[in-house]
């Protein structure tokens, strides 16, 4: 059995030795790919002091779904029976991937399992992986009560912090949507993974840590700012291939037309140009939508095998 690690690497080196050396101590033998999306800092250096990493140096920052459908396709082409996405700010413990496996070769239907993500001191959960588990409230149960009752939990959704996929996963839906860029990608898989028949699942007992408790998150300020969490709200809503959206992109449409007349009645002309901006962006996502729409319903590898790439 082939067992590969992808993780995409951007500006990480406050994380990547520790998360590499994590890795290394898995209690499984392990194919270790870092795809590295045009680091400017020294991350490529830590990595290249791991000598048993395989390296994929991008030429421009493809952003974290394209870059890791290119690592996704590299260990496929290596005859990797599982890939396991982990984020370059997480650190597995040594049995996380073999136990991953052992759960997965015991259940049925499971396109990706995950351990339950701490925080990166491992004092606690990642407090947005916490939100997430709320959706099954068996796991939040059973985790209150200190026993859990099912070997996993079925979640519609998990972020790709840590996921463990199976080839067959991969074969039958393909990588990441290229219409995100950063952010969204694993909502909208998971949405595929659900309308494809798959499940979603969390394993407990099995951990990674995940340090981003520091990471500073700015609300948006200018227009742009504003407009690209917009578009990546909408496209994260609208792509979803489980729902019909012709009647909720009208009404959407329908109402920041309302309130750009009412912006008109209160002389608010700033916020005017800005909604006619969300206008335009709202046209010019409409075909990339509907084309993401077509192509995830279908069922064949889309977004891999697609990207020519420097080892070293």
């Amino acid at each position: 059995m082939e067992v590969a690690v992808v993780i995409v690497s951007y500006n990480g080196a406050r994380w990547l030795f520790d998360c590499l050396t994590h890795v290394f101590g898995s209690t499984i033998a392990l194919k270790v790919i870092v795809v590295d999306n045009h680091s400017t800092d020294a991350s490529c250096e830590i990595i290249k002091g791991f000598t048993d990493v395989e390296l994929i140096l991008l030429d421009e920052n493809y952003g974290f779904g394209k870059a890791n459908n290119i690592g996704i396709s590299y260990a496929l082409s290596k005859n990797a029976d599982y890939v396991f996405l982990l984020n370059q700010d997480a650190y597995l413990e040594t049995q996380t991937i073999e136990q991953l496996i052992e759960v997965h070769q015991k259940t049925l239907g499971y396109g990706v399992l995950s351990p339950i993500h701490l925080n990166g001191k491992g004092l606690g959960l990642d407090i947005n992986f916490s939100n997430y588990i709320q959706k099954n409230t068996s796991l939040v149960y059973d985790a209150l009560k200190g026993h859990y009752t099912a070997l996993v939990y079925d979640v519609p959704f998990v972020n790709a912090a840590g996921w463990l996929v199976p080839k067959e996963t991969f074969k039958s839906i393909g990588g990441f949507d290229p219409i995100f860029y950063h952010y969204g990608e694993d909502v909208n898989y998971c949405q595929r993974l659900l309308f494809h028949g798959y499940k979603i699942g969390v394993v407990p007992n099995v951990f990674l840590l995940h340090d981003r408790e520091q990471r500073i998150t700015k609300e948006p300020q200018t227009d742009a700012e504003k407009l690209q969490l917009v578009e990546r709200k909408l496209k994260t809503h609208w792509a979803d291939i489980n729902i019909e959206v012709e009647t909720l992109i009208t009404r959407y449409k329908h109402s920041i037309k309302k309130t750009i007349v009412k912006q008109i009645l209160q002389l608010k002309f700033k916020r005017v140009f800005y909604y006619k901006k969300e206008l335009k962006l709202i046209d010019s996502l409409l075909l990339e939508v509907q084309k993401s729409r077509r192509l995830n319903r279908e069922e064949h590898p889309h977004y891999l095998n697609s990207h020519t790439t420097k080892r070293v």
